[in-house]
């Protein structure tokens, strides 16, 4: 299978829930604002929502949406308890948060501090927004490890890539003690400093590919 990826995207959620459960992928490098491939070939005909991350899976069809992607590739191995089984409670509590994440965190969070096409004058609101879901989220977690209880769950992996944006928007979360113990609990895992090298080697090589 092939994961479509992009440097500083969401989609390292995914890689790091691969790595969890030890599924091998083969990483392909998206050029998203030019929605590029690495040959030069239109991303579009693999995602025509022109986002990642998207999922090639082994019969040719591809699978989109990151919550959608962590959940399928969980299930290839229940026994790894990334996710609970479907039906559960507790398999709709991680939907839940799977929900949370990608709506008020990434979408109506992050994205309008991102975007540059954001008014000038909505950008304090929209930083406004994240402060508060990142107080609650350290309320949250003053009596848990994780956002479910005491195990890592692909919840985890999503928040974690999520609000480590907030190192890219000069947010300093000292402020939010458990929430800060929560990033650097995670930051440790074997899954994620593999997942982030590997984005940073890519980072590197594209800037200096950029350099004149």
């Amino acid at each position: 299978m092939k994961l479509y990826h992009e440097v500083r995207g969401c989609s390292l959620a995914v890689d790091i829930v691969r790595r969890e459960l030890g599924v091998p992928l083969d990483l392909i490098w998206v050029d998203v604002p030019r929605k590029l491939l690495p040959d030069g070939s239109d991303y579009y005909k693999v995602n025509p929502k022109g986002q990642v991350p998207a999922l090639e899976l082994p019969d040719g069809q591809y699978l989109t949406e990151g919550s959608v992607i962590m959940q399928y590739l969980a299930d290839l191995r229940p026994e790894s308890e990334l996710c609970p089984p479907a039906g559960s409670l507790e398999r709709y509590r991680i939907m839940e948060w799977m929900s949370f994440i990608a709506s008020d965190l990434h979408k109506g969070g992050f994205m309008p501090l991102i975007k540059k096409a954001t008014p000038e004058d909505y950008r304090p609101i929209a930083r406004q927004l994240v402060l508060s879901r990142l107080k609650w989220l350290n309320e949250h977690l003053a009596s848990r490890d994780y956002l479910t209880g005491s195990k890592f769950s692909i919840a985890d992996a999503h928040c974690y890539t999520i609000v480590m944006w907030t190192e890219y928007q000069g947010i300093d979360v000292s402020p939010w003690p458990n929430l800060k113990a929560y990033l650097q609990r995670i930051g440790m895992r074997a899954s994620v400093i593999a997942a982030k090298a590997e984005e940073r080697q890519e980072a590197e090589r594209l800037q200096a590919n950029a350099a004149p």
